[in-house]
Formats: structure tokens, sequence, C-alpha cells
């Protein structure tokens, strides 16, 4: 029987709004088009399919991480490197699942509360500001930013383009060809 090789797990973190599904998305047809077994978590859908019915409280929050973590670790043990893009606000939590995951990354893609809310079609942080919603992560509900990332983008200062060549970079990742962990 052949082994399989063990996956990763690449975790993007940050504020609504950053840009974290947009290098995620980037990443992910990156590395399929290279022949990778990839999969992306993205914590909207997650929210809406594994956790409807969570509120925003730092428990339901909390429940919410560990139910991605679960299943990105599940995915990573079968060899699948496993793209995660989750606000996961609360920092012990966050480095407790990553702990955990096999070969795991923490991205943070970083922007300030005005890039944000610049960014903002729908937009939330102009009613959080307001006070019209309530538990909003960065406004009225903390944001607890990685003391050591891995790789931490900045997305108010870089492209799309420069943060997913870093990713590459970080992933081991040449051009045309996928790094094996």
């Amino acid at each position: 029987m052949s082994r399989t090789r063990q996956g990763r797990v690449v975790w993007f973190t940050g504020l609504s709004g950053a840009g974290k599904t947009t290098l995620a998305q980037a990443l992910y047809q990156e590395l399929v088009d290279q022949g990778e077994q990839v999969e992306l978590l993205d914590g909207d859908a997650v929210r809406e399919n594994l956790s409807k019915g969570l509120g925003f409280s730092k428990a339901d929050r909390d429940t919410n991480v560990r139910r991605i973590a679960f299943v990105a670790g599940l995915l990573a043990r079968h060899g699948v490197t496993v793209l995660v893009s989750a606000i996961s606000p609360y920092r012990d939590t966050r480095d407790q699942v990553l702990s955990e995951l096999p070969n795991a990354l923490e991205v943070f893609v970083d922007a300030p509360l005005d890039v944000v809310t610049q960014r903002d079609v729908k937009g939330l942080y102009e009613k959080a500001l307001r006070g019209e919603i309530q538990h909003f992560t960065g406004v009225n509900d903390p944001y607890e930013a990685p003391l050591k990332a891995d790789i931490h983008l900045k997305t108010d200062e870089i492209s799309v383009q420069e943060g997913l060549q870093r990713l590459l970079s970080a992933l081991g990742v040449q051009h045309g060809e996928v790094a094996r962990v």
C-alpha cells in the first residue's frame, strides 16, 4: 500500500475585508494549476453550512474556529493542502488549533480599519461604527492579532500578486512545481 504524504494547513486570519479570501483564492488557483490536492475552507461558507445557528459570542466564535480546524485536520491528514480563510479573532483559540494541525502556517492578513471600512461594499463597518451592529469584530468586538504569524501580509501596502508570491515562497513552491511536505 502506498503511503500518502501528509498535507498542510494555511490559516488566513484578519479582519473582514482585509483580503483573506482574495489571497486564499489566488493561492488555491495557483496550487490547483500545479496539480496540488487543495481545498479552501472559507469562514463564511463554513458558518453557513457547518456552524449554522452559532452566534457571535466568544464561545460561538471559538466553536466555529474549532469546527473549521477539525475539518482542516482531517483533510490534511489525507494529503490535502487546506487553505482556511476565517477571521478567527481570538488568539488563544487560534494558537491552540494551529498547534494541533499538521504543517500549519499562520498568515496574518492585515489592513487598517479605515481601509477595510472603505472596502466594505455592504456597509457593515459603518453600521457597526454607528452602533447599529453589535459584536462586529474590529469595531465593538476584539480582534487579537497574531504575535508571531508565519507570514504578515499588509494588504494596504502590497498587491494580491505580491502576497501570492510571498505565500508560494513560504510554502516552498517554485513556479510550475509544488513542493512536497
